[in-house]
């Protein structure tokens, strides 16, 4: 019970203060999609586990700064949070972390 508590708490605070817990796979389906469904761009595909291999050994917060601030590398490029400046910073971690996890 107390565990109920809490957690609607938690989220009860969360809305009270206008946060809202970013969505990785809303914000990926929203706008990921378009190129790492497609790999457009040299984006590694989400599920293609070769391709994210050597970005993921690089670290969550590596992959982070590059979608957030953009990546220009030999396969391809990465516009700053995907060309969508709307997007909050935690949007970003989300969906890169949402993507991780469905390419390990």
């Amino acid at each position: 019970m107390k565990k109920v508590l809490l957690a609607t708490a938690v989220v009860a605070t969360m809305m009270i203060s206008g946060q809202a817990a970013a969505d990785g796979k809303g914000t990926y389906d929203k706008v990921c999609f378009m190129c790492h469904g497609n790999g457009i761009a040299g984006a590694p595909k989400v599920g293609d586990k070769a391709a994210w291999a050597a970005r993921i050994a690089k670290g969550n917060d590596a992959l982070h700064t590059s979608a957030i601030k953009g990546f220009k590398g030999s396969t391809g490029m990465m516009p700053a949070k995907g060309g969508r400046a709307d997007l909050s910073d935690a949007d970003v971690k989300a969906a890169v972390d949402y993507m991780v996890g469905m390419s390990k």
